[in-house]
């Protein structure tokens, strides 16, 4: 599996990517400009956490028009793995490739602190090596993860079992205790709480390595190959 980790100005999570992709998981990950205008070569590609060009406006408001962001939706629209993280959930709704928004959590405070979740849905490509109703603890650290969509994306969302991961005790107002989703195709997924930072037993644990083991599953099953 190759990988590349998009780094936006003000991101601040692709190092923990590149390094559980690398060195705890074992395959290829590449830092990619926001920049760069192409992403062909890549079975995945993920967009880390952090302040992309410093959350003006609002998180992943100014990254959406990013260069990279055409190169992003065609590999996409082809198929391809796309897991946005924390801000990168953020820009992939900013984007549209997600439906929804991230609202400022309802406490309007930053939240820092590992989160326990559910798996709702263990039959994606991001989440196979997962039991459905596993309970998992991954670490939060946002001020807008609420999540926000209106009844009929919701109700669309919940039908299609496009619902990943759900708080157990949810932290910030999210609706419905959305945590992460995918898009109706099920090759993209946002989630709010970092995997990349639960992938060691020194750090976290490791319930996060159960989503990137699983889209190694997934790319070497084949399901979409790097062009």
């Amino acid at each position: 599996m190759k990988a590349a980790v998009i780094s936006f100005p003000g991101s601040n999570c692709d190092d923990d990517l590149m390094h559980a992709i690398n060195d705890v998981v074992g395959e290829e990950a590449v830092k990619v400009s926001a920049k760069a205008t192409t992403l062909d070569g890549f079975d995945l590609v993920l967009v880390p956490g952090g302040f992309s060009y410093g959350d003006y406006l609002r998180s992943g408001a100014i990254a959406k028009f990013a260069p990279v962001m055409a190169a992003l939706k065609q590999f996409a629209q082809a198929g391809g793995y796309v897991l946005g993280i924390c801000n990168g959930f953020q820009i992939l709704t900013e984007a549209g490739l997600l439906p929804g928004a991230l609202q400022w959590n309802t406490s309007l405070q930053f939240i820092c602190e590992p989160e326990p979740l559910v798996v709702a849905n263990a039959e994606t490509a991001f989440s196979s090596r997962y039991e459905a109703g596993q309970s998992i603890t991954l670490p939060i650290a946002h001020g807008e993860g609420n999540y926000y969509a209106d009844p009929q994306t919701l109700a669309a969302l919940e039908a299609n079992h496009q619902v990943v991961f759900r708080y157990a005790h949810n932290p910030n107002g999210s609706l419905n205790d959305i945590a992460g989703l995918t898009n109706a195709a099920g090759n993209v997924l946002g989630m709010m709480p970092h995997p990349e930072r639960a992938v060691e037993e020194l750090i976290f644990g490791t319930d996060g390595l159960g989503v990137f083991e699983s889209l190694v599953q997934a790319t070497k099953e084949g399901a979409y190959a790097a062009n």
